[in-house]
């Protein structure tokens, strides 16, 4: 005899979805139309993206937020952030206004919406991640609101539904005296400004400053502040939200597309990554051979200028030491032929047998001129970017690679840079909290800053360098490059003569 298995569920019923399992229930994705150039983030993306417009949107944002939080770093007021900002966000993170009728506008402002939320993703996982997070978008988007068409900006904000109660004529005459005193005397007459109820907490930072008038738990709020009403409530709403994100990103860790992606961009807000490009480092013409070495390591940044000195001192560095340095030589444009030349004049203690059997392999294979076929074809590796040097392969005994501001003591910090010619104590102040707060980018920035000060005001009062070519460096071939450029400033590197102009 056959059993039959009968299911005691009525098959009726197995349509109705369990609401515990609706998370696994077929999504729906949606395009979003984006009526407004600013956008308070509060429904999530739902179409599709590839992973690779996943990563670049979010990295893209990325050296958005981290240049704004260097901003804060160096105690620069919201004008003066805002100039600083205005190139690097035309360039990262363009938002035209609607009425320009740009063809873009869509792209840019989905780019911009599905960025914040992989960087949310990013982000939320702790504490310090979430707050330094909701600073960064809370500064970016008052950058945006001051920055928008009013009529534009008028309409996002009707559509807002803040719960704004109007203060009455009759109010606002009974109360003239205490609105007027706590807007500084201003209006003279109370009927010329509008004036809005709100509960006190959305407004801290009016309260703070003194600049409205309290009663009953209410604030009256004048039109002209309605920019701290609306940013109070952005902020209030994105710290909601990542608390909210951060109790869900256990589900993601299952993804292992995601999650590789998410580490490594919450890794990078202690220091942006950059993306090498030969062509966006390259000084042609400029004497980059062997023998100028020691004349060009005035300007490399402190890690190499460490790596250079203990190669002088001892006529030798460890592996790992060797190929940063080998890598960053080869990127301020070294070839492979003057590399070998300098290796094998620094290794000036060992025999030419010694060398060749032991040391110029490992050069050509930097370089790809030996190696498996991938190596040769990508020309060898590239150089080391900041944030590779901070965190991989940290230096043992007897080695010198690495980044000096992370891995090194405080006084041994500060001697080292003593003896390459940095003595002022704001400056080393300065480098030893940046390094207490684990901000070793922004303390490489600051000594490049003391270093090339008459350079830099030069370049910024002329105009010949932007915003964008002095944001914060993030590669040490970056560093190189600039500086050398601001220490030769109107001199063709090929001829002596002419105007030297840095690139994008």
């Amino acid at each position: 005899m056959i059993r039959q298995e009968f299911s005691r569920a009525d098959p009726k019923r197995r349509t109705a979805l369990d609401p515990k399992k609706r998370q696994f229930a077929p999504a729906t994705f949606q395009n979003v139309e984006y009526k407004h150039r600013l956008n308070f983030y509060v429904t999530p993306p739902t179409a599709d993206i590839t992973l690779e417009q996943f990563e670049q949107w979010a990295i893209d944002r990325l050296r958005v937020l981290a240049e704004i939080e260097a901003c804060s770093f160096r105690n620069k007021n919201l004008t003066e952030t805002a100039a600083h900002m205005k190139p690097l966000l035309d360039k990262y993170l363009p938002l035209t206004s609607s009425t320009s009728n740009s063809a873009a506008t869509q792209i840019e402002r989905q780019k911009d919406h599905y960025s914040h939320f992989i960087l949310r993703l990013a982000f939320a996982s702790t504490e310090d991640l979430r707050r330094r997070f909701s600073r960064a978008e809370t500064t970016l988007f008052r950058i945006r609101f001051q920055d928008n068409d009013s009529r534009e900006r008028q309409k996002f904000v009707e559509g807002l539904n803040l719960d704004l109660e109007i203060v009455s004529d009759e109010e606002r005459r009974e109360y003239a005296e205490e609105l007027r005193a706590a807007g500084g005397g201003f209006p003279k007459r109370i009927e010329e400004e509008s004036y809005y109820k709100v509960d006190w907490e959305k407004v801290p930072e009016l309260i703070e400053h003194r600049r409205v008038f309290l009663k009953g738990g209410k604030a009256y709020v004048p039109g002209r502040e309605q920019l701290s009403m609306v940013i109070a409530e952005f902020t209030n709403k994105l710290d909601k939200a990542l608390e909210t994100t951060s109790r869900a990103l256990p589900r993601l860790d299952e993804d292992d597309r995601l999650s590789p992606i998410l580490t490594h961009l919450s890794q990078n807000f202690t220091t942006p990554d950059a993306n090498y490009s030969s062509s966006s480092t390259s000084l042609p013409g400029a004497d980059i051979s062997a023998r100028n070495i020691d004349t060009l390591s005035s300007s490399f940044p402190l890690c190499m200028q460490n790596l250079h000195r203990s190669l002088r001192r001892d006529a030798h560095l460890k592996h790992f030491g060797r190929l940063q340095y080998s890598l960053f030589l080869k990127g301020i444009g070294l070839n492979l032929e003057e590399c070998l030349v300098f290796w094998r004049g620094a290794f000036n203690k060992i025999t030419d047998d010694t060398f060749n059997k032991e040391y110029r392999y490992n050069v050509r294979h930097v370089y790809g001129d030996v190696g498996g076929d991938s190596n040769r074809r990508g020309n060898g590796y590239s150089p080391f970017s900041c944030q590779k040097i901070l965190t991989e392969h940290p230096p043992g005994p007897g080695e010198a690679h690495g980044c000096p501001y992370r891995h090194f003591s405080i006084d041994n910090l500060t001697a080292l840079l003593q003896q390459v010619g940095v003595k002022d104590h704001e400056v080393l102040k300065g480098v030893k909290e940046d390094k207490e707060k684990q901000k070793f980018h922004l303390a490489c920035n600051r000594v490049f800053e003391y270093a090339h000060k008459q350079e830099i005001k030069k370049v910024r009062d002329d105009g010949t360098w932007g915003a964008a070519q002095l944001e914060t460096i993030v590669h040490p071939n970056e560093y190189f490059k600039r500086s050398y450029l601001l220490k030769n400033l109107g001199k063709n590197p090929t001829d002596g003569g002419g105007d030297v102009k840095m690139e994008d």
